[in-house]
């Protein structure tokens, strides 16, 4: 896969909240070859990354430098309308982070949490139209929740954003790479719907306390790259760590790392002809 245009409901952009800003962008460019537009002041110095000469990410320090949950990567869906998308969220459960924003002619955002604990973002493009490209190297390849309540979680997208789920069990052949239950998301209208992300019944991987202890449910991101070992060793030489090193799946062959300020993310190389 090359071009992308977001169907409605389906991830649209990503960014990372980050405390040192100049680490990530030296991190992420050395890794993935990403370049960083300079700051935009009139957005509390918000930075593009830019992949392949086209918008592929953010980066940004916290609200007045303040605290929160350390460096995260937070993704965001794309919506017809802020406002009613919003108050779709809030009727079937989700609690209020950043109201609807407007970000000049670029486009509105709203965040939230979902109703069993995971941040997810909501973009109306404007002018900003999020990221082109998916599933080549240095763009987002695949989006996932790691959800404490499966269910709960289901219903509450299904409902707000008018997914479709097909439930395909576990990403590893003989249930190794993950819980049994597993459905992916198709976004889209009933004339065309695409394969977007996923949601896992990650509920025996936080009682296991693979997660920590006291972490709530959240959503992943998946970085394309050519070569998963190759990444592995940009990845340590830049400073980040391997947290799970790659594995052979049917979707991709995957792994997970952290990078220098501890945010976490997951790199993979697609199949064949996908």
């Amino acid at each position: 896969m090359t071009a992308y245009d977001a169907p409605l409901g389906a991830p649209v952009w990503i960014d990372l909240m980050t405390a040192d800003v100049d680490a990530a962008v030296a991190f992420y460019g050395a890794v993935f070859g990403w370049e960083a537009d300079p700051p935009n002041e009139d957005f509390g110095g918000y930075r593009n990354f830019r992949a392949n000469g086209n918008l592929v990410a953010g980066v940004m320090s916290p609200p007045d430098g303040g605290g929160g949950p350390g460096d995260v990567w937070s993704t965001y869906l794309r919506v017809a309308d802020a406002k009613e998308s919003l108050r779709a969220a809030t009727d079937a459960g989700a609690s209020v982070v950043v109201p609807v924003v407007p970000v000049g002619d670029l486009g509105r955002f709203a965040f939230v949490i979902d109703p069993v604990g995971a941040a997810i973002g909501l973009w109306e493009p404007g002018k900003h139209e999020g990221f082109v490209e998916r599933g080549v190297p240095g763009t987002p390849y695949w989006f996932d929740c790691m959800s404490r309540s499966y269910d709960a979680t289901k219903s509450f997208y299904r409902t707000v954003f008018d997914w479709q789920l097909d439930e395909i069990g576990s990403g590893g052949q003989d249930g190794s790479f993950g819980p049994d239950r597993y459905s992916q998301v198709l976004a889209g209208t009933d004339a065309q719907r695409d394969a977007v992300a996923g949601i896992m019944d990650a509920a025996p991987l936080f009682d296991s306390g693979v997660f920590g202890e006291g972490t709530p449910s959240f959503w992943q991101v998946y970085l394309t790259v050519e070569d998963t070992a190759a990444a592995e060793q940009r990845i340590v030489a830049a400073g980040g760590e391997i947290l799970r090193a790659a594995e052979v799946t049917p979707w991709a062959t995957m792994g997970s790392a952290k990078d220098p300020g501890g945010a976490v993310f997951l790199y993979a190389t697609p199949p064949e002809g996908r």
